[in-house]
């Protein structure tokens, strides 16, 4: 396949740099082609439009995010969102106006580069951390997880060692792990302890995403 042509936004040019440098060294199937401190940089570069865009939330230009993800998607470009907080109504909003995916900051230099690969599949991503904070008021039902995160519960539900877990899925095992915890964590605010992995195999079957007495791999 071809590599997910990225750019970056983010006018804190520390932080752009790091990301940049990373994500070059980092995930060879995604091909860095532009980094930029301002949306009008991005819009006037040759190099636009592109696969992906990880797009600051917090530019200071006053354009709304709703008009910027809109101009983007008529370009056929995909959004993942970055922010230092997570108020539910803007992630919301922003997911309304058609935002692939939304992650702080703080998230794990692993997880961004998940979320780049799953918006440009057409697959949403959204931050544990926001995503809890979304569903906070969905106490006592199975929470939502993300494509992604069920094929890792249906793999380490069914058998599997989060070693072949990372093997068949094409990721690291520290993001196989970071996926595990996520789960965990979603169930947990949920009212749910899947700490053990018979835990987490049972809320697999009850839930749909593990078939019972499936063969070890199935989804």
């Amino acid at each position: 396949m071809a590599p997910i042509r990225l750019a970056i936004v983010d006018d804190h040019k520390m932080l752009l740099g790091a990301l940049t440098e990373w994500i070059r060294s980092a995930a060879s199937d995604i091909d860095m082609v532009g980094a930029f401190a301002t949306w009008p940089e991005l819009l006037t570069s040759p190099a636009f439009p592109v696969d992906v865009v990880l797009l600051d939330l917090d530019l200071k230009d006053n354009i709304p995010v709703a008009l910027k993800i809109s101009t983007l998607k008529t370009t056929g470009v995909r959004v993942v969102l970055m922010s230092t907080y997570s108020e539910p109504n803007v992630v919301r909003e922003a997911l309304a106006a058609g935002a692939l995916g939304y992650l702080v900051k703080s998230e794990d230099a692993g997880m961004i580069v998940e979320a780049i690969r799953a918006a440009a599949q057409g697959e949403s991503f959204i931050s544990a951390e926001l995503d809890l904070a979304l569903n906070a008021g969905d106490i006592g039902g199975a929470p939502k997880l993300s494509a992604q995160e069920r094929r890792v519960m249906a793999l380490y539900g069914g058998g599997e060692p989060v070693k072949s877990v990372a093997y068949q899925l094409g990721i690291s095992e520290e993001t196989a792990k970071s996926y595990l915890k996520r789960i965990r964590e979603k169930y947990r605010v949920a009212g749910i302890d899947v700490g053990t992995k018979v835990a987490l195999r049972k809320r697999a079957i009850q839930d749909g995403i593990l078939i019972q007495d499936a063969p070890s791999g199935s989804f």
